[in-house]
């Protein structure tokens, strides 16, 4: 099982991405990427993270343990693995290619999957 813990749905997913995962991990569960606050201190991330560990490990603990698939702000994501490492949880981002165009001054930036890369 792949717990996915990003803005990303996975329903949004590239047909690559959303192949490997099903061929690594086997079912994606979908879990939002909390809202985090730029105005929070050290305390408060440690508290969000916590309060994410809670609801993997008793919605998610099983044996063998989910694979947590997490991308997005950088103190809490952190924060969250080093946790979960802690539980025994193996964490994975996902690494994409970007090719970027520019056209009549504005940027523009598309992503394609390459493959899931363990958070160690």
């Amino acid at each position: 099982m792949l717990i996915n813990l990003s803005n990303h749905p996975s329903a949004l997913w590239s047909a690559e991405q959303t192949e490997a995962a099903h061929r690594q991990f086997g079912e994606i569960v979908d879990l939002p990427f909390p809202n985090v606050s730029p105005e929070g201190d050290n305390m408060y991330i440690e508290k969000l993270a916590e309060e994410y560990i809670n609801i993997i490990v008793h919605k998610h603990f099983s044996n063998p343990l989910p694979v947590v698939h997490i991308m997005g702000e950088l103190t809490f994501t952190f924060s969250i693995v080093r946790l979960l490492h802690q539980y025994g949880f193996t964490c994975v981002a996902s690494t994409t290619k970007r090719n970027s165009v520019e056209k009549n001054g504005i940027k523009t930036s598309e992503f394609k999957f390459v493959k899931f890369r363990r958070y160690s």
